[in-house]
């Protein structure tokens, strides 16, 4: 059964009359017979009553016919949304992004994308999370381009750097850190770290920074979320290596510069390797790129 068939029964049923279906169709009266005849032979059963020049649906083309009507308005449907996707001008992208770029950056993106007025059909749905839950809701298609940290070994993914982010350690203001303006890390080895769940990108960036120093740190407590870290340092449970994030400035805590030369940590537009994507979603990617190579966006 192909698809043809089904639009020429689907004319011929409603007009009922060869002639005037054929010079709709932009056939000939014979083609349109062959494939209507194709058709029955499928199917197993005439679909028309043919009376001399009439014809009618007969009782299986009747009981046919709603199902190729909804089949091909499907398809229809279908089309269009395939077209408006393939717009460069219109269409959706699904955009995940770590909780730090919530405050500033991704609006500041999104907000200088959408002022072009050629991007202004294009829509926007956002979520959140670690890096790890976000690179694997990407994997299943829940998002078409990623803001996140980087991931090792994971074949699946290009990451592109676009940002660096400071680093500083974070302690409460009642921390005998707490007078320091700036610090080394060999500094905060003897006191018990608050550090990012295994399932956070940040987590692998401190460890190795830690590595390079050759700091095993004394480990008080792990949580996922830079907030959650932030939180458990303000009740001075520990102190603390987050990004230089908005954020901390509503806190009661005491934000120390690391002396340290590694410092920064990247941030980077991720998408999966080799998957076909709209033209709006392809446009952005280039966007982000091309917009904090040009402006200084901050985190």
């Amino acid at each position: 059964m192909h698809l043809r068939q089904l639009e020429y029964f689907y004319v011929l049923a409603q007009m009922e009359h060869c002639t005037k279906a054929s010079e709709k169709l932009y056939i000939t009266q014979p083609s349109l017979s062959h494939a209507i005849s194709e058709l029955e032979k499928e199917l197993g059963t005439q679909l028309f009553e043919r009376v001399g020049r009439n014809i009618n649906l007969n009782k299986y083309g009747r009981s046919f016919f709603p199902h190729v009507e909804k089949a091909l308005a499907e398809l229809k449907l279908g089309e269009k949304e395939l077209l408006k996707m393939s717009d460069q001008n219109k269409g959706q992208i699904d955009l995940g992004y770590i909780c730090p770029l919530s405050f500033h950056f991704v609006p500041s993106i999104v907000s200088a994308f959408l002022s072009n007025p050629k991007h202004q059909k294009i829509r926007f749905t956002f979520g959140q999370g670690t890096t790890q839950d976000l690179i694997s809701d990407l994997k299943e298609e829940k998002y078409d381009l990623v803001l996140s940290s980087y991931i090792e070994n994971d074949t699946e993914i290009d990451f592109t750097p676009i940002a660096q982010e400071e680093l500083v350690v974070i302690v409460s203001k009642n921390h005998p850190l707490a007078k320091l303006h700036s610090i080394t890390l060999e500094e905060t080895k003897l006191y018990p770290y608050i550090l990012f769940s295994k399932s956070s990108g940040l987590r692998a960036v401190i460890d190795n920074v830690l590595k390079e120093v050759s700091i095993t740190p004394i480990v008080a407590f792990e949580t996922e979320t830079d907030t959650a870290v932030a939180g458990l340092v303000e009740a001075n449970l520990g102190i603390a290596i987050v990004p230089k994030m908005p954020s901390l400035k509503t806190m009661d805590l005491k934000v120390i510069k690391i002396k340290n030369h590694i410092n920064k940590r990247f941030i980077y537009i991720a998408n999966i390797k080799n998957r076909s994507c709209t033209s709006a979603v392809s446009l952005f990617h280039s966007f982000v790129i091309n917009y904090l190579k040009e402006n200084h966006v901050k985190i």
